[in-house]
């Protein structure tokens, strides 16, 4: 029992850290029909500059957190928007999905050229200790991993449900030519979801480096991951991928622990094909109907 515990709570860890990058991928689709194929390097990217902060403002950790998570609104959030979404959106979507790739490998190996390919040590969140949690010894990052994922996730619902910026956004979001014919300022909504995209990439990168340290090529497997959390729970519902990363986290972790470690990689792409026999608009997705 103590062994299913501490993988439960490993596995709501990850997956905690996949939902805040899979409700990024929804949010942008909602708002504005964009796929961004550049999410992983969004997480990998708010790292170095949360090294940068440290080393050169020399500011202690969380509030170099802070000034990453300022920084990454700016920059793969407004700037992201205005210089590559609104130029690509007007020749479709595949281009800007073509455009968003070529970011993609731009970021990596800018970070590589800069920093260097080699894994940059990166603070912890908290200090290497297990705590006694029903019975299991739990590390505690885990814990706090999970408890500041959970609290984003939640206050980002009670931001879109309770808030009227947030009512906008999910007008915006279902409906926008209704939207601007009800006086919605439809493009700042937008603009913010994509802020609100890279608040929680940003997040999501002080989660996870702790972990993996900080390296040009952590956003390789975790926008992969986090893509298919998205599509898994529902690429239209925010809760949708929220219940995908939390799925996907907990599968992982027990795949690796009962079957094989060497095939862990391959467990994201079996519930990603499980679930598009049996639910092709994922979990908690509903189905969007075309007019040809």
């Amino acid at each position: 029992m103590a062994d299913f515990i501490q993988l439960l709570v490993a596995g709501l860890a990850t997956g905690g850290i996949y939902a805040l990058v899979a409700i990024g991928f929804t949010l942008l689709w909602q708002t504005s029909q964009t796929i961004n194929f550049a999410q992983g390097e969004f997480v990998m990217l708010p790292a170095f500059f949360m090294l940068g902060a440290m080393s050169v403002l020399g500011l202690p950790f969380w509030g170099a957190v802070v000034v990453g998570i300022l920084v990454a609104a700016l920059v793969l959030g407004v700037l992201f928007k205005r210089l590559v979404v609104d130029p690509m959106l007007h020749h479709g979507v595949l281009p800007l999905a073509i455009a968003t790739m070529a970011l993609s490998l731009f970021l990596k190996e800018a970070v590589k050229d800069f920093y260097s390919a080699e894994a940059q040590p990166f603070p912890p969140l908290a200090a290497d200790v297990n705590v006694s949690f029903l019975g299991a010894a739990v590390s505690l990052q885990s814990l706090i991993v999970v408890a500041i994922a959970i609290g984003a996730v939640v206050a980002l619902q009670l931001f879109l449900n309770n808030t009227q910026t947030g009512r906008r956004m999910q007008a915006t979001a279902q409906n926008p030519t209704v939207a601007r014919i009800l006086g919605i300022p439809v493009e700042r909504m937008i603009l913010l979801a994509f802020v609100i995209n890279a608040v929680l990439a940003a997040l999501a990168s002080a989660l996870v480096t702790p972990i993996y340290l900080a390296k040009f090529s952590n956003g390789e497997y975790l926008g992969i991951a986090a893509f298919i959390a998205a599509i898994v729970g529902g690429f239209n519902q925010v809760r949708g991928a929220i219940l995908g990363g939390l799925l996907l986290g907990v599968v992982d972790n027990f795949a690796a622990a009962y079957l094989s470690a060497q095939y862990r990689a391959a467990i994201p792409l079996v519930l990603l094909i499980v679930v598009i026999l049996f639910r092709p608009q994922g979990l908690l997705g509903r189905v969007e109907e075309r007019t040809v």
